[in-house]
């Protein structure tokens, strides 16, 4: 008998029910807590892998670029102007291509000439700046041009948001509207904004698919309000010159920043044709940097009269 409890003394005491509930809800705790730091060393895991992704730039650089090669896919400053008037501006600016052309071979073959072959040579090249000034402002549009003289115009509508008269391009007023895909804004004549009411109304514009000249407007609601025109600012006016008075002022400034030197009497012929080269880079150069800070300071004042919301 003494046998029997020592043998089952060995197994310890007999467990109870309670005892096997608190046994296994310590193994659940365990259980959850283990579940809980597994899901704890997930989540920094994660946080780890993930980067915070760097913030725009309040620029808006993308856009910006977006918008100008838009803009020069549609012309450049020809944008909004009538096929028939830029083919017209193509044929005068060929015409000024023939004559820098015939002047460069008259300083290099011909009587009126500067001394010496390489003052020549350098003297002539100077023409080459309003060639290219041209050609890069002027073939552009007149290439659109003739694709909207052939091409049928395309038909805008939506709701109009403002009109103005006057724009940045001289001769040219502007309409906004919004369409099913965004805002829009059309360079447009100001003799077809005419009868364009100051109210919020439907319109229909007729605009050509490259230049984006617009043929006609047409306004399907009800004119409840005349549309006012402010006095057009000065600085607005000046803008309005300054694509055609810029690319003038730097051929201008390259040619006689080069030629005048050319003809000037100086020796060795190498140094005189260094000299009138860099005598028109010279100028040309503080051309373009002053049109470019008079630009910035015209710009600048055009933003301040924007009022604020």
């Amino acid at each position: 008998m003494a046998a029997v409890d020592g043998s089952l003394a060995q197994f310890g005491p007999e467990r109870t029910p309670s005892d096997q509930a608190v046994n296994d809800g310590r193994i659940n705790f365990l259980r959850g807590m283990g579940k809980k730091r597994a899901q704890v060393r997930q989540v920094k895991k994660t946080m780890r892998q993930v980067r915070p992704k760097p913030s725009a730039s309040p620029s808006g650089g993308p856009q910006q670029r977006k918008q100008r090669e838009r803009y020069v896919e549609a012309g450049g400053f020809l944008q909004g102007y009538a096929p028939e008037s830029v083919i017209r501006l193509g044929y005068y600016s060929a015409a000024a291509v023939v004559v820098s052309l015939l002047i460069m071979v008259e300083l290099i073959f011909g009587p009126i000439a500067p001394h010496g072959t390489a003052v020549r040579i350098v003297a002539a090249a100077a023409w080459l700046a309003p060639i290219v000034i041209l050609v890069s402002l002027v073939a552009p549009g007149v290439r659109l041009a003739f694709r909207d003289r052939s091409a049928q115009p395309l038909v805008v509508q939506g709701q109009l948001m403002g009109a103005s008269s006057v724009s940045t391009s001289r001769g040219l007023g502007m309409v906004m509207i919004r369409t099913r895909t965004g805002t829009e804004q059309y360079l447009c004549p100001p003799e077809k904004l005419v009868k364009v009411p100051g109210n919020v109304v439907q319109v229909a514009l007729s605009v050509t698919p490259n230049l984006r000249y617009v043929r006609s407007v047409s306004v399907m609601g009800q004119r409840q309000m005349a549309r006012s025109e402010p006095p057009v600012p000065t600085v607005l006016r000046r803008l309005q010159l300054l694509p055609l008075a810029t690319p003038a002022a730097l051929a201008l400034a390259f040619v006689l920043g080069d030629d005048v030197t050319a003809f000037i009497p100086m020796t060795p012929d190498a140094l005189h044709a260094v000299a009138a080269a860099v005598v028109g880079v010279l100028l040309g150069g503080a051309v373009f940097g002053v049109s470019y800070l008079y630009q910035k300071r015209l710009m600048a004042e055009a933003q301040s009269l924007v009022p604020t919301t």
